[in-house]
């Protein structure tokens, strides 16, 4: 369950941009992992490391502003 609620948090940011803006704030996993459990996401930062890593996602911000690329289209 926990891993289906990472991809349907970063399919939800894919198809929604209001998503994507709010989840590109958080600095670290943890305070991410913590604002979607506020959404009602379970998962672990190490759960949200895994599923990155399979895909083949990063985590850390880039562009200018920063920016996550990790949604799902």
């Amino acid at each position: 369950m926990a891993k289906k609620d990472v991809e349907d948090l970063l399919v939800a940011g894919g198809e929604d941009k209001h998503v994507r803006a709010k989840y590109d704030v958080p600095a670290t996993m943890e305070e991410f992992v913590t604002l979607a459990a506020a959404d009602g996401y379970t998962f672990t930062v190490e759960e949200l490391a895994a599923v990155l890593k399979e895909s083949g996602d990063v985590f850390e911000k880039n562009g200018n502003p920063a920016k996550r690329q990790i949604w799902w289209v």
